[in-house]
């Protein structure tokens, strides 16, 4: 009893306490939940990878059951719970999990909805192809290695990594009082972030966001707010949001849809889903009329579809708000550097990387000069004993033994022990002529190579040199396009300063699409021509306006309801001539029956320039062109109108001009627009034209001094008549006739002022445009019907035209 009294040791109960969790949460910090800023791998992950090699499991090799290679990690390397080996290997075969996976899977390895991979005896693996860059030279002495958990065998410290993986693969980690959270990267821009570096070490961190523009996440989606980007970059904290990719779709009945594509990285699918339904069973997400998921191989797929008196941006924001289609990815950039965890800017950890990088090259390089002196030092011996083949053979036949034999050459030739032994065991063969020149060829290869070994180690940017090659060339293997788009938030955007300004062509359509296009696009035709297709739309579409305008101008969308909206020129994405464009409630909050009528661009918002209405039904108005300078994206009422009326058209004004008024069966009037005062916004304006029955107002231009009216039927007949024949009248009259109404012509569908140096474009329903020169049009009496100005086939008529300025040169046809 005395005896084991004797061996208890009297402790303080809190100091035990402190240094016990002190070591288990240093165990947990370097052991087991941060990675090494130099491979980028938590030592799970590390012990993967190296048992798989071990095994064989290379691309080339066929994939061995998981299990079996769980099996060799828990048995040799890693003294944990089988699930968590499995686990952590199952995340390095996920593309929705990885960036750049490094287990080949073959088998169920789970899915973005949160579905469980299938039991490890089920599943089989084997190392990727980019896996072999981890550990590429590994047995050149390239690394470190340390006793394992029974130390009866080793284990690598840290691996080559022959790219940059903590960046590229990203990593996440909970440890003791603190936590890891480095996103993925792409590994085209991370390789050259670091080729900069080497190119310039004191290169600032500005100039490396130029090449690494922020996070790649394996699952796409879109990242808002660069200026977070750069913050994280710079002190290794911060948060970036992340929203699902979306599109919205218009449908029939004047529905829509959002079409989800993508979602942020570590979403579940399938509780994004469930979430998005509970909340509208629980109304507190209305105008969603269904929800279904239609992924499939090809890709993610949620479709979202809406009521119809739906906003579909209002939607679109609340599914934002309430749900994870838009998540805040925290950074948190914490490493261990030399077994101890720091907080690391992008600049620092690309530091550690090449540290990490010119040491292995440095031990490769010194590994490859060993091997290749101790081989031109049995060259050098065997080379002794051809020269002296004679006396060699007759000192080895005279000795009793090896040793004895081996201690001649050694005190007769001046050899080294190691010389001696391999003359000892040169075969007879070598003892040939052409043998003999192997030899000596061999040996000035070596000397050529050791000399260049030699100079790389004595030269850092020949190091350094080595490590730039061989990164692009794993750039060039491996490397992918970005998956992430990045967008700058609202307050950080001043695009204007970066696009090009340019005169493009905007088109808009029937159902809403609208599209930019260069200037050039389409070629000047003689009158009467067939037309080239202008963009191909879904069936039952048509193109109802074309616009030329410059990329740097304001773009004023009045629709149909009387509201106005503005996005600038440049923020329309440009398309190809037969692509059917963007939706324009992509850009625009649209009610769902809201059509845009009017598009008008403004440079600059001046006092004294107006803009005047006019609906079809017949009245005017108009407003100093000021007032829709500030515009909420929801938009602003332009003009109060009555529920049976629509704004047909808009004009910039100096507030001095005739506008003439047309109709659809042909009737106009001219009057002066002093004779309409100056109105607010949301006024209701005064009568311009009285109507006939069931006949409506289809445009209204501004006079111009010398030039003519233009008018074209639905089908395709036109004329232009001089303004002069239409006298100035008083406001509110029923007008004069312009044009001959005939079976054969078809109601008018549109008027413009032109001139003789003016050009116009024809749209019929089908999509086809011609482009003509006013010049070629026949001048007519007010009351003719005019020529033939394009053809159009039997289920085909125009629909729309527009106004385009002159060029000297001709356009082409785009190719």
């Amino acid at each position: 009893m005395s005896e084991n009294h004797n061996n208890i040791i009297p402790i303080n109960i809190e100091d035990e306490m402190k240094t016990s969790y002190l070591d288990y949460a240093m165990s947990v910090i370097v052991s087991r939940a941060l990675p090494d800023v130099r491979d980028g791998l938590k030592p799970v992950h590390r012990r993967i990878i190296y048992a798989m090699n071990g095994l064989g499991l290379t691309p080339d090799k066929p994939h061995k059951k998981s299990a079996r290679i769980v099996g060799e990690v828990l048995g040799k390397y890693h003294p944990h719970g089988d699930s968590a080996v499995y686990d952590a290997m199952v995340r390095l075969a996920q593309d929705f999990s990885t960036r750049y996976q490094l287990v080949d899977g073959h088998g169920n390895f789970g899915s973005v909805d949160g579905d469980s991979a299938a039991a490890m005896r089920y599943t089989e693996a084997r190392m990727s192809k980019i896996a072999i860059e981890m550990l590429r030279d590994i047995g050149k002495d390239t690394i470190d290695y340390r006793p394992n958990f029974d130390e009866e065998l080793e284990e690598p410290i840290v691996l080559p990594s022959r790219y940059p993986n903590l960046l590229v693969n990203g990593t996440n980690g909970i440890a003791v009082g603190m936590a890891t959270s480095i996103p993925p990267h792409n590994l085209r821009e991370v390789i050259d972030g670091v080729i900069m570096m080497i190119d310039d070490p004191d290169i600032e961190l500005k100039d490396i966001m130029t090449k690494i523009k922020g996070p790649d996440f394996p699952t796409g989606s879109i990242i808002t707010g660069k200026e977070a980007i750069k913050d994280a970059y710079r002190t290794g904290r911060g948060k970036v949001r992340v929203r699902a990719k979306t599109q919205i779709e218009p449908m029939k009945n004047n529905k829509n849809r959002i079409i989800v594509t993508e979602i942020p990285y570590q979403v579940n699918k399938a509780r994004l889903i469930e979430k998005i339904a509970h909340l509208v069973r629980d109304k507190k997400l209305d105008g969603i009329s269904d929800l279904r998921d239609e992924s499939d191989r090809t890709g993610m797929r949620i479709v979202i579809e809406l009521k119809r008196d739906a906003n579909p941006n209002v939607v679109l924001n609340n599914l934002y708000k309430h749900t994870q289609m838009q998540d805040t990815y925290s950074i948190i950039m914490i490493a261990l550097v030399n077994e101890e965890p720091k907080v690391l800017n992008l600049k620092q950890i690309l530091r550690h990387y090449l540290d990490h990088q010119k040491e292995v090259i440095t031990r490769r390089t010194q590994y490859d000069l060993n091997k290749a002196e101790a081989r031109a030092h049995i060259l050098e011996g065997l080379k002794i004993a051809l020269d002296h083949i004679d006396e060699v053979i007759k000192l080895i036949r005279a000795s009793e033994n090896t040793q004895e034999a081996k201690n001649g050459l050694i005190d007769k030739f001046g050899l080294s022990e190691i010389q001696a032994q391999a003359i000892l065991d040169m075969r007879l063969q070598k003892l040939t002529g052409l043998e003999r020149d192997k030899i000596e060829e061999e040996y000035k290869g070596l000397i050529q190579e050791i000399n260049k070994l030699k100079e790389i180690l004595a030269n850092e940017d020949l190091i350094y040199k080595i490590v730039k090659d061989e990164l692009i060339e794993i750039k060039e293997k491996y490397g992918d396009d970005r998956k992430t788009e990045i967008r700058a938030s609202i307050e950080e955007i001043n695009v204007e300063d970066m696009i090009e300004e340019e005169n493009v062509v905007l088109t808009l359509t029937h159902y809403g699409y609208v599209k930019r296009l260069p200037e050039n696009t389409y070629k000047i035709q003689h009158r009467g021509g067939r037309g080239v297709t202008g963009l191909t739309t879904r069936d039952e579409d048509f193109v109802e306006d074309i616009l030329i305008t410059s990329t740097h101008d304001n773009l004023l969308f009045f629709t149909s309801k009387g509201k106005v909206y503005t996005i600038r020129a440049f923020e329309i994405p440009e398309a190809k001539r037969q692509a059917k464009g963007t939706a324009i409630v992509n850009l625009l909050q649209l009610d769902p029956d809201e059509k845009v009528k009017a598009v008008i661009p403004i440079k600059e918002f001046e006092k004294d320039s107006y803009l005047i209405f006019a609906t079809q039904n017949g009245l005017v108005k108009k407003t100093d062109v000021t007032q829709f300078e500030s515009i909420r994206k929801s938009g602003l009422i332009a003009i109060n109108l009555k529920e049976d009326d629509e704004l047909i058209s808009v004009k910039k004004t100096t507030g001095k001009s005739d506008v003439l008024l047309t109709t659809i069966h042909g009737m106009s009037i001219r009057f002066n627009e002093k004779n309409v005062r100056d109105m607010g916004r949301t006024a209701m304006g005064v009568k311009g034209i009285t109507l006939n029955r069931e006949d409506k107002v289809i445009s209204m231009n501004l006079v111009e001094e010398g030039s003519d009216l233009l008018v074209i039927s639905e089908k395709g007949y036109g004329k232009r008549t001089d303004l002069d024949e239409y006298r100035t009248q008083t406001r509110g009259g029923k007008g004069i006739k312009t044009y001959n109404i005939k079976p054969h012509t078809g109601n008018l569908i549109g008027a413009r002022v032109v001139n003789e140096n003016d050009e116009i474009m024809i749209i019929s329903y089908l999509g086809v445009i011609i482009r003509l020169k006013i010049a070629g049009i026949s001048q007519m009496g007010r009351t003719t019907q005019g020529v033939k100005l394009m053809r159009v086939g039997k289920d085909d008529r125009v629909v729309s035209i527009a106004k385009v300025l002159y060029q000297e040169e001709e356009l082409e046809e785009e190719n």
